[in-house]
């Protein structure tokens, strides 16, 4: 509870606390359950980009030290990649018709979904987050001409 910063907020009404506080209040009640498997919806949202990235650190560390498995729905992309080691790539048109692969590893998984997008990742050196390549740029060129849209590390 401290990383996510519970004590704080622990002797306020529920109606009082910002989308933010709530967020964090279902996440350190949703791994304070005991379960043999943790399905977690958006655990970013309302969540600043600090706030997002302890989260991030409670939610894998929880998992990976409790050895339990977690469905993380998430479409903060930074969030996401930090959380995974598998993925599941939807195929199809949103909101319309998709469907599900099967779970991928994050690369393969990313990968797939990228070039989809036509969109070439690469991690920044100094802080490893996510980066996307100029369009065209000569790092896109050269991901996208070796099939390497997304790099866990560069």
């Amino acid at each position: 509870m401290k990383p996510l910063q519970i004590e704080n907020i622990i002797d306020q009404e529920v109606q009082t606390l910002s989308g933010g506080e709530l967020q964090r209040v279902a996440l350190a009640l949703c791994l304070g359950k005991p379960a043999d498997v943790y399905l977690i919806d958006e655990p970013s949202a309302y969540l600043d980009s600090e706030q997002r990235l302890m989260a991030a650190r409670v939610v894998k560390r929880f998992i990976l030290h409790a050895k339990k498995t977690a469905f993380v729905v998430e479409h903060d992309f930074i969030m996401a990649t930090y959380l995974a080691d598998r993925v599941i790539v939807f195929d199809g048109v949103p909101s319309k018709n998709t469907v599900a692969n099967s779970p991928q590893t994050l690369l393969a998984g990313m990968n797939k979904f990228l070039s989809q997008l036509e969109i070439t990742f690469r991690r920044d050196p100094n802080n490893y987050r996510p980066r996307i390549n100029k369009l065209n740029s000569i790092k896109d060129v050269e991901q996208k001409k070796s099939g390497n849209y997304f790099f866990l590390d560069d």
